[in-house]
């Protein structure tokens, strides 16, 4: 079994959910990934980063970072610098906050000393339904003096981010859309 026909299995079985919710960006749904249910999963995890680093390759230039808003994009990070690395490449994690660090440096974003400016990043997502969330960290990072290449998610619930994120001048790249996971 591939990576990706792996990786769908467990996404199925660990984070699609039907049901009633309330999402990120405020519309109600009636079905549900929880990303992080897969990205957390000692296996799910492992297969996210080398799934991630396949796409991360595909923008066809050198990726000094990944990373995007903290915390469903965490794990993606990390797994993904730890599958670059494993192919001796050196792509470092980043995390960007919330809001500042209310203490120390009032840091927006972790990681920064790996990444001095003008370095090349991909930010990363769990799950993209509008793209305001992928949008937000492409506009921190910017303000943080990183270039922004591109975006990752792991699934794109086909509900509009693509065209949002694609109108903002950015490239989004897909593991996987709603219709391949839910088929």
């Amino acid at each position: 079994m591939s990576v990706k026909e792996e990786l769908k299995v467990i996404i199925r079985e660990l984070s699609y959910e039907e049901r009633e919710v309330t999402l990120a960006s405020g519309r109600k749904s009636n079905f549900y990934f929880d990303g992080k249910q897969t990205t957390l999963h000692s296996r799910g995890g492992l297969l996210v980063g080398q799934a991630f680093w396949e796409e991360v390759k595909q923008f066809g230039e050198t990726i000094d970072g990944v990373g995007g808003l903290t915390l469903g994009a965490d794990p993606i990070a990390t797994a993904t610098s730890i599958a670059a690395q494993l192919e001796g490449v050196n792509v470092h994690a980043f995390i960007i906050r919330k809001e500042p660090k209310g203490h120390g440096t009032g840091q927006w974003l972790e990681g920064r000393k790996n990444l001095p400016p003008g370095s090349k990043v991909v930010i990363v997502e769990d799950v993209t339904t509008t793209g305001g969330s992928s949008m937000k960290a492409v506009e921190r990072a910017q303000a943080e003096g990183l270039e922004v290449v591109g975006i990752v998610t792991l699934v794109d619930r086909e509900e509009g981010a693509r065209e949002a994120i694609e109108g903002a001048g950015q490239v989004l790249r897909t593991v996987f859309t709603k219709s391949e996971v839910v088929s």
